[in-house]
């Protein structure tokens, strides 16, 4: 006879044996029963049981449902996702140990519309204001997010081939700026700059909100060949501040530079919340953030070769791992909604991809190809259309010809410098031979690579007359999964691509005016009550006479944003000056489906 048991909370009747042997039946509410105690489990989360069934008091939040299936509703709600179906383990709201990512998914999807409907069905909401394409097409987006795919083909939305008639341009750094990062919401936009200094900017009207400027070390070494200990009691930088990160929520924003500092603020409040360096931090210069979508999950890269992993909610607010592997600089660093990241390794010619529950990653190899690596990984080996015959006669000769011509095309790669995922299984990554290659992973080597994407660098020679280099490709953005991608470098120009439907290759659909060196970039889709605000709609939208403004939302596709961090040098180091027209600071281009801004 077992010291305790549970009873289902069904309305059915089972026998009860207790420590004096007596055999009952009982039909209610569920009942434990350990050594002769009885107590009734009480209720949570506003469920009360009534003959033993739990009813909702009233409609809650879907975060705070229970896992408990209501029978009464049917349809969906009929499917019982637990696989022992007579234990009762979500009565009290708690997670099960054994649901799979997929069933919760499934399971707070099917609760999220039940509380509409019901919501609906009570008067809670107006009718008449509700906008039901609006909901749809949300739902929508929501779910194939989840898929991790690209799912949303608009770049023939948008006309590219023309310049934005609406720029918001920012003026507040001494130096070149290294990074800007806007907030999902459209409220806000952060920038850093190389004199050490972060600024808060309202991204409607362009004033600026706040500045967390450089603090002086009380004790510093500069003048010795060692590197000055961190000081983690002052509550900001005090060195070059090179990158940022904004939390989906806009709640926190992630800053990382050369004083080895990782540093989290609020970014609501502007006030330091905590920082990281020393045993939990990076041992070098941090060099890349990037927060994982929907949640507090923050990745840093440095020039430390390392990648480490942070939990920013506020029960944890704390150091989780560190990933290895690269063998060189980490320059580069993005995520999306999935637990993976994709970092870049600069001089070792690798991007990996992290899978970090598994703990393990997938290592591309970039800089074109190599016959020394090819011998390693198994013979001589040609195109993948075909392989290479072993006779080195003719053939052969004008064969290998034919490959060092088209090598010397696209120049080798030595470095790459940036990287962007696109969805959860494609990025694209940029590097010093001008080239940009799309990437799976699928497969080993890159499936697509558009050579020289921001041209040649032309420079006066005493000896060599003029030498043509290839522009480096500084800055990569993506729309999350979509099939549009940016790409900066110092030409004048930010150029935008777009992916062809089976993701196999991209073509240039236009180029923006951007004068100076392209730090950083970022495209991101706002809601659309951002872009009925002045003075993001123009005065043609707003006509004189017109009772309502135009739409500017057309066929369900949303308005876009793209921002970028400008300045006179590259955020990382001096050898490459551009001064000319430069002003540094941060630009945010307006477009709307079809012409940009004007119709």
């Amino acid at each position: 006879m077992p010291d305790a048991f549970f009873t289902s909370s069904k309305p059915r009747k089972r026998k009860r044996v207790d420590s004096t042997g007596k055999v009952s039946s009982s039909a209610g509410s569920a009942t434990l029963s350990r050594k002769g105690l009885s107590a009734k489990r009480p209720a949570k989360n506003g469920l009360t049981k009534v003959n033993g069934v739990q009813k909702r008091k009233s409609r809650v939040a879907d975060e705070e449902l229970s896992d408990q299936t209501d029978e009464e509703n049917g349809g969906v709600d009929d499917m019982d996702l637990r696989a022992d179906l007579d234990e009762d383990p979500g009565a009290s709201g708690d997670e099960d140990e054994d649901e799979t990512p997929a069933q919760k998914r499934l399971r707070l999807a099917k609760l999220y519309l039940e509380s509409v409907k019901e919501g609906l069905a009570d008067g809670e909401f107006d009718a008449a204001e509700i906008d039901k394409e609006l909901i749809s097409a949300r739902l929508k987006q929501d779910v194939l997010e989840h898929s991790g795919r690209v799912h949303l083909f608009i770049a023939d939305s948008f006309d590219f081939t023309q310049s934005p008639t609406r720029v918001l341009r920012t003026r507040g750094h001494r130096f070149s700026v290294t990074s800007a990062v806007a907030s999902e919401s459209g409220k806000h936009l952060f920038t850093s700059g190389k004199e050490g200094s972060i600024i808060k900017w309202d991204l409607l009207t362009g004033k600026r909100l706040a500045t967390f400027h450089k603090i002086r070390p009380r004790s510093s070494n500069d003048k010795g060949k060692g590197k000055a200990p961190v000081d983690l009691d002052i509550q900001g930088h005090t060195d070059e501040v090179l990158c940022l990160a904004l939390s989906s929520d806009g709640q926190h924003l992630a800053s990382g530079g050369r004083d080895r500092k990782l540093v989290v603020w609020d970014a609501e409040k502007g006030e330091w919340i905590k920082g990281f360096s020393g045993t939990l931090g990076h041992k070098d210069s941090i060099s890349a953030l990037s927060f994982r979508k929907g949640t507090h999950q923050l990745y840093s890269a440095s020039f430390d070769r390392t990648v480490k992993v942070y939990d920013l909610s506020p029960s944890v607010m704390g150091y989780v791992e560190t990933l290895f592997g690269h063998q060189d600089h980490v320059l580069s660093l993005d995520s999306l909604r999935g637990e993976t990241c994709v970092s870049v390794g600069a001089r070792d010619k690798t991007a990996r991809f992290w899978k970090i529950v598994e703990e393990s990653q997938l290592v591309f190899r970039g800089g074109g190809r190599s016959r020394i690596r090819e011998v390693l990984e198994g013979g001589l080996r040609g195109d993948d259309e075909g392989e290479e015959s072993a006779d080195e006669g003719e053939n052969g000769v004008r064969k290998w010809e034919r490959e060092k011509e088209q090598a010397t095309k696209q120049f080798i790669e030595g470095s790459i410098e940036c990287v962007a995922m696109i969805d959860e299984t494609t990025f694209v990554s940029g590097g010093d031979s001008g080239s940009i290659c799309l990437w799976t992973t699928q497969k080993k080597k890159p499936i697509f690579t558009q050579p020289l994407a921001h041209g040649f660098n032309e420079a006066n020679s005493e000896t060599e007359g003029v030498i043509r280099t290839p522009r480096w490709i500084t800055s990569l953005a993506s729309l999350r999964y979509s099939d549009l991608i940016a790409s900066g470098s110092w030409e004048g120009d930010i150029r935008i691509w777009k992916l062809d439907s089976k993701l196999k290759s991209f073509s240039l659909v236009g180029t923006i005016p951007a004068p100076g060196v392209v730090n950083s970039l970022q495209l991101l889709s706002p809601p659309i009550e951002f872009f009925e605000q002045s003075p993001w709609v123009t005065s043609s939208q707003h006509s004189a006479g017109a009772a309502e403004p135009r739409p500017i939302r057309k066929g369900g596709v949303q308005p876009i944003l793209l921002v970028a961090g400008i300045g006179q040098e590259h955020r990382l180091g001096r050898w490459l000056t551009v001064k000319e027209g430069v002003v540094n600071g941060a630009i945010v281009f307006a477009f709307t489906p079809g012409t940009p801004m004007t119709q």
